[in-house]
C-alpha cells in the first residue's frame, strides 16, 4: 500500500518523518531502523535528536543499519557516510556504540564486504523501518537505473548524475568516490516499513516516475510501488508534477 503525505516544506517533511520513525522506535523500542544519508535526511535527524533530548525517545536498545557507503573512503573520511551518521545522529543520541551497521568502505574485496552486509542485515531480520532518500534519477540507496533490479547487497558504479548531485560535498568533482556498497533492492524492499523523503522541485520528476508511473529498473524507486506499506513525505515542490 503507498500513502502519499503531501506536506508544505522541508521542515514540514523533516517534522512529519521524524513522527514516523518516533512512532516505530516506540512501538519496537529493540527493533532494526534503516537509515539513509544525502543532504534530505538532515532535517530529519535533528527532530529525531530533539525528541531525544526532551526524553521522548530512547534508542538505547534500537540497532540501526545504513543503506550504502562510499568504496574506498574510510569512517574518518568526514565525506564518508560512517561520519555523517555519527556528526548528524549517532553522537547526540544514546544509541549503543555497537548496534549502527554500515557497509565497509574500506574493503577492498567488493564481493566479500557485500555478502557480509548482506548476511549482517539478514541476520538482525532486516529493517522494520527503512528510511530512503530518492535521487534526481529515481535512485533509492546507491541503485542506479539499470536493466534489472539487483536484489541484494553489491557494488555500483556511480552515475555522473549522482557524482554531479554529490560534487558539492567535496572540494573538487575528481574527489567523489565513483563506486559505492549498496542494499539491493530485494534487501531494502525487506523492510516492514519504507519511509521516503523527498524535497525541492529538482526531486519533482523522480518522485511523478517513481509513485505515478510504471515500475521499471530504468527508475529505481518505482519497484516501491509494490511494497505492502510505504508512506512517502513530500513537500509540495517535489510533488508539483504529480498533480
Amino acid at each position: 500500500m503507498l500513502k502519499i503525505i503531501k506536506v508544505k516544506n522541508y521542515e514540514e517533511m523533516s517534522k512529519e518523518a521524524a513522527k514516523i520513525i518516533a512512532e516505530t522506535v516506540k512501538a519496537r523500542p529493540n527493533g532494526v531502523l534503516g537509515l539513509a544519508t544525502g543532504s534530505t535526511p538532515i532535517g530529519t535527524y535533528r527532530k529525531l535528536i530533539d525528541m531525544y533530548e526532551s526524553g521522548e525517545l530512547d534508542f538505547s536498545e534500537l540497532t540501526t543499519v545504513n543503506l550504502d557507503e562510499y568504496r574506498g573512503l574510510t569512517g574518518e573520511n568526514d565525506q564518508s557516510y560512517y561520519y555523517f551518521m555519527h556528526k548528524n545522529l549517532f553522537d547526540h543520541v544514546n544509541l549503543r556504540k555497537d548496534a549502527s551497521f554500515l557497509p565497509d568502505g574500506s574493503k577492498a574485496n567488493a564481493q566479500e564486504e557485500c555478502k557480509r552486509y548482506e548476511e549482517l542485515v539478514k541476520n538482525l531480520g532486516y529493517a522494520d523501518l527503512q528510511l530512503l532518500g530518492i535521487g534526481r534519477n529515481g535512485h533509492i540507496g546507491f541503485n542506479e537505473p539499470s536493466d534489472v533490479f539487483e536484489v541484494t547487497t553489491h557494488c555500483v558504479k556511480l552515475t555522473d548524475s549522482t557524482i554531479d548531485a554529490n560534487k558539492r560535498f567535496f572540494e573538487s568533482e575528481s574527489d567523489v568516490p565513483r563506486e559505492a556498497y549498496t542494499m539491493g533492492i530485494g534487501t531494502i524492499m525487506h523492510a516492514r516499513k519504507i519511509l521516503v523523503i523527498a524535497s525541492g522541485v529538482d526531486k519533482a520528476l523522480a518522485v511523478r516516475d517513481s509513485f505515478f508511473g510504471p515500475v521499471t529498473p530504468k527508475v529505481p524507486a518505482s519497484i516501491l510501488q509494490f511494497h505492502q506499506d510505504v508512506v512517502v513525505v513530500a513537500d509540495e515542490a517535489a510533488l508539483s508534477l504529480s498533480n
